[in-house]
């Protein structure tokens, strides 16, 4: 006897699969007619329908196609996440950002790492919350995912589902994370319930990365009653967000007037710190309280802003009555932070400028600041085509501290440095730096170590500090050289260590207009700068002199008399004096006029060459013919303060003539003769030898 069949038959099958076709096509959008309209709102008096009313960003044409197994809907489709791209998304999210919403987020936190959702912490603050819910779930599209060990990765496919009677979803509430590579329930991970068991998926700091079981996992998630739940207060959330219905509205319009309030605060915080800061002036003063006398220049112009500005009032009236304790943004801290960030963005700016002109040049000069600690600081010099017309400019970057200068380790800081910025060292075509031994050295140097790895860098040397160091050989050549300088000084000092003293001086030196040139100290370290102290002397000795007489009969303090006396009948009426000040100030004139083109922002390094052999070939004309002219110029003042223009002759002192020595060999008794040859052409000689060695690197160029 034949038992019964356990399985249906073919026949039976198609006609079966048949019959069941016939039912989607039947079934396809009859759902049209059950969509009823929904109080979302509670007991507000408007009714949300779902078609009409709901955000288009989140309800579309394909909510037709709902799960027929259930009486909710089971997603919402966006089709604008079919058309861009999540930086894109973002992008147009952020820059129409509803301040409302924003949440507390710190100044080193980026908004778009927040929009990551494996950013996100398990306990968000509702503000967090509101922000994410405002900007929707942000889709992250890309050609290519992060493959696994299983050779298996994420695809765009995974955020469309495909319904039964053949129409496709899209999932809008999952979201994938760059960061961690995993996928995550947007609407479970921000409104999941307590009680609601964990999974991968719907928890955040953990995210589900299964893509071998990625489809079943995501169909069996999305038709659970807990996301269900979440997509409804998804939902409802972004709807009353939109339409400022939220049952914390009224704070959020507290709030949304306060961060205004705040900003318009910092705002008027941050032009007085780059007021002060640009200007290289002090900001605080010996007392950090407001209303101090002495709380310095940020807080003194904070309180002048008050008197005439109404927020930066009130927010001082608050600081006053104590309604604010601890932050209030005139503190330090918020000052020195304010400064950073300021720098860093400036120092941003100079950086794409710099790469916008691809090639450079580095400048580096070493210094101990006021802690004794020795600091570098490098300047970047480019061609700037951002600017119309182009120009050529300098940057100061940054002070490097740095433990040792020698010139490896002033090197691979350099290297460092550079690469910090992100600027390419292949790039560098110009290095300028000192005369020291460890940025010039021919071996050792920076500028020898850089030329080995970059042999494009040009090296050029300061031209300034070169003419600095020549006139420094010159001044220490001879002896009288020093003794002018040291003079020069005296004089200054005499006058300058008492107000009486000053007093007479004034009285004396005073032209037909009443005006005078004032007696200036010498700086130790500029040469070129001494120019302004001999031209004091050299257009007014007769009336220093009458000066220094004065003080000498009047003067009840002995030291003062004794000073004055000396540099009256030592100096001032010595011919050789005023012959040695005639030249001084003729070289001083000459080599400061060409140091002040040398530091111009247009020179050029042809124009620079040039200016060097005009002056070599002046002191090579001043050897000739400028002692005759300095003893004729020095003659006429000699006259005019009743000194003899001759040459004071010194004792010789005779040594012992051996039997190899001839008479040739005695010195020289003519005075004039020895001050030519001893000072005179002892100075321009030593010029020329100077002027060729420091500048021997700019033959190579010429």
């Amino acid at each position: 006897m034949t038992g019964k069949r356990k399985h249906d038959s073919g026949c039976f099958k198609r006609k079966k699969k048949e019959m069941q076709n016939k039912l989607t096509q039947s079934l396809q959008g009859s759902m049209d007619r059950y969509v009823k309209p929904i109080n979302i709102l509670g007991n507000s008096s408007e009714n949300v329908t779902v078609n009409d009313n709901l955000p288009e960003k989140l309800v579309d044409e394909n909510i037709n196609d709902l799960n027929v197994d259930t009486n909710f809907p089971e997603n919402f489709v966006d089709e604008n996440f079919n058309d861009i791209t999540a930086d894109e998304h973002l992008a147009e999210n952020l820059n129409n950002m509803n301040s409302d919403v924003l949440p507390d987020i710190s100044m080193d936190e980026n908004l778009s790492d927040l929009i990551d959702p494996g950013n996100w912490e398990k306990n968000m603050s509702q503000r967090k919350i509101d922000f994410l819910v405002e900007k929707g779930s942000i889709r992250v599209l890309e050609e290519a995912y992060p493959v696994n060990e299983q050779n298996r990765s994420f695809r765009n496919k995974h955020y469309t589902r495909s319904l039964l009677n053949g129409e496709k979803l899209d999932r809008s509430w999952l979201v994938y994370s760059r960061k961690i590579d995993k996928v995550f329930c947007f609407c479970c991970v921000l409104f999941k319930k307590e009680k609601v068991v964990s999974s991968p998926l719907t928890t955040a700091t953990m995210g589900y990365n299964d893509w071998k079981n990625i489809y079943s996992r995501l169909d069996e998630h999305e038709k659970s009653n807990n996301h269900l739940n979440s997509l409804t207060d998804w939902m409802e959330l972004e709807t009353r967000l939109k339409k400022k219905l939220t049952i914390d509205s009224y704070n959020q319009k507290i709030i949304a007037e306060e961060k205004k309030y705040w900003g318009e605060v910092l705002k008027r915080i941050t032009c007085v710190i780059k007021t002060l800061a640009s200007s290289n002036l002090a900001f605080r003063g010996r007392s950090g309280k407001l209303d101090d006398d002495n709380s310095g220049n940020f807080l003194s112009i904070i309180r002048m802003i008050a008197e005439f500005d109404p927020i930066m009032e009130e927010h001082l009236r608050r600081i006053r009555k104590k309604e604010i304790h601890r932050v209030h943004y005139l503190g330090h801290n918020i000052q020195n932070e304010l400064i950073l960030l300021l720098a860093t963005e400036l120092k941003k700016k100079i950086i794409s400028t710099v790469k916008g002109a691809k090639y450079y040049s580095v400048i580096l000069d070493c210094t101990p600041d006021i802690s004794h600690e020795e600091q570098m600081s490098l300047i970047i010099r480019c061609v700037d085509i951002s600017t119309t017309p182009i120009s050529v400019e300098e940057f100061f970057i940054e002070f490097v501290k740095v433990s040792e200068t020698t010139g490896d380790a002033l090197f691979i800081q350099l290297k460092e440095s550079l690469r910090d910025l992100k600027l390419d060292l292949t790039d560098m075509r110009g290095q300028g730096y000192d005369n020291g031994s460890n940025m010039k050295g021919q071996y050792k140097g920076v500028s020898a170590r850089v030329l080995r790895e970059y042999p494009r860098a040009f090296y050029s040397p300061c031209g300034c500090h070169s003419l600095n160091l020549a006139l420094c050989d010159m001044a220490m050549s001879s002896i009288q050289a020093k003794s002018f300088f040291g003079v020069v000084q005296r004089i200054y000092k005499l006058f300058y260590g008492s107000t009486k003293r000053w007093e007479v001086l004034k009285s004396y030196v005073k032209d037909k207009n009443g005006n005078g040139l004032a007696l200036k100290s010498w700086s130790d370290t500029r040469w070129e700068s001494r120019i302004s102290s001999v031209k004091a002397i050299r257009f007014q000795v007769p009336q220093i002199r009458d000066a220094l007489l004065h003080l000498v009969e009047h003067s009840v303090d002995a030291t003062t008399t004794s000073d004055a006396s000396s540099l009256v009948n030592f100096d001032l009426q010595n011919f050789d004096f005023l012959v040695g000040m005639v030249i001084w100030f003729k070289i001083l004139q000459k080599v400061n006029k060409v140091s002040k083109i040398l530091q111009s922002k247009d020179m050029d390094i042809d124009a620079c060459i040039t200016l060097l052999q005009r002056l070599i070939h002046f002191f090579e004309e001043y050897r000739n013919n400028g002692f005759k002219n300095a003893k004729d110029e020095a003659g006429k003042i000699a006259l005019e303060m009743g000194v003899e223009p001759t040459f004071r002759e010194t004792r010789v002192r005779r040594k012992k003539r051996f039997i190899d020595e001839s008479t040739s060999d005695e010195p020289i008794q003519v005075a004039e003769d020895f001050f030519r040859v001893n000072y005179f052409l002892h100075i321009v000689d030593t010029a020329l030898s100077s002027l060729n060695k420091r500048f021997e690197q700019f033959k190579k160029y010429d």
